[in-house]
């Protein structure tokens, strides 16, 4: 199974391994489910559901203008439904962990855990804040400023690739060649969609925050962070930490926004032993 059709539109999906399930959401906008294929040696077990959000990656049949949290949330609840999953827990990375924080202040009862990888719950960390991050880390002008206008969606859509591939050592500032191979390998099945990046940065992420409401969330939480990432830095992972009742915080050494790709054992260990209780039972 490639696809699958829910609310109208037909989501790319891939589904591997055995055992309590664990749904995995993608950052971006515009990206798709390898950006998360780190996280696949989980399938041994743990069932993992891996899918692109509506307008992003091959899910096709939708608007960018269909890209709100309603939507996004309910594609995500249908998929459950659809697979007879009583719960799951959910994992998002970047704009994937906003996606999966809407999730569960809108489907409380469907999530048994919440992981969250890299990513916040205001999104001027993005727009106002990593610009300044990388000036202040010695980055040269022409970087800051393609920074700013990028997660501000100040950018032409055939730009989107080649700002990606500027940006790499902000984004992984501890890859190494061994590691090189498999995000090369991963990143050329990759299927960008620009179109849905530069909606999001101008329409419906723009002064988005569940600040306030992260203590409604009551599920068991971990949140994960590379200390050296740009975007979202760890006073804000520490200031989620001490919102959202009953979480965990790890941050992870030698590691950017991408720490599943830079750090994967760190990573893995860490939900395998967070999902440890996971009971068979609610899925």
């Amino acid at each position: 199974m490639s696809h699958l059709s829910v609310n109208g539109i037909s989501l790319h999906l891939k589904v591997v391994g055995h055992g309590y399930p664990l749904v995995l959401m993608h950052g971006g906008p515009g990206a798709d489910l390898y950006t998360l294929m780190s996280f696949r040696p989980l399938a041994d077990i743990f069932t993992l559901i891996f899918y692109d959000h509506r307008c992003n990656g091959r899910s096709t049949g939708a608007d960018v203008s269909t890209m709100t949290w309603e939507n996004l949330t309910a594609d995500a609840d249908a998929l459950r439904q659809v697979f007879g999953f009583g719960k799951w827990a959910v994992l998002g990375h970047s704009f994937g962990g906003n996606v999966a924080l809407e999730y569960a202040l809108r489907y409380p009862d469907s999530l048994s855990h919440l992981i969250l990888v890299d990513t916040g719950g205001d999104h001027r960390w993005a727009q106002e804040n990593a610009s300044k991050v990388l000036k202040q880390r010695g980055f040269n002008p022409q970087i800051v400023d393609l920074t700013n206008r990028y997660f501000n969606g100040q950018i032409e859509p055939k730009e989107m690739f080649p700002a990606l591939m500027k940006l790499g050592k902000a984004y992984n500032p501890h890859t190494t060649l061994k590691q090189a191979p498999h995000m090369i390998f991963y990143g050329l099945q990759s299927k960008l969609q620009p179109e849905a990046f530069i909606y999001s940065e101008t329409h419906f992420l723009k002064g988005w925050t569940v600040m306030d409401r992260l203590g409604e969330i009551k599920v068991p939480t971990l949140i994960m962070a590379g200390r050296d990432d740009f975007i979202y830095l760890p006073e804000h992972q520490e200031e989620l930490a001490a919102l959202i009742p009953n979480t965990q915080l790890i941050l992870i050494d030698n590691a950017g926004h991408n720490p599943h790709d830079e750090q994967t054992a760190v990573v893995i260990n860490a939900v395998r032993k967070f999902l440890n209780g996971a009971n068979p039972a609610d899925s």
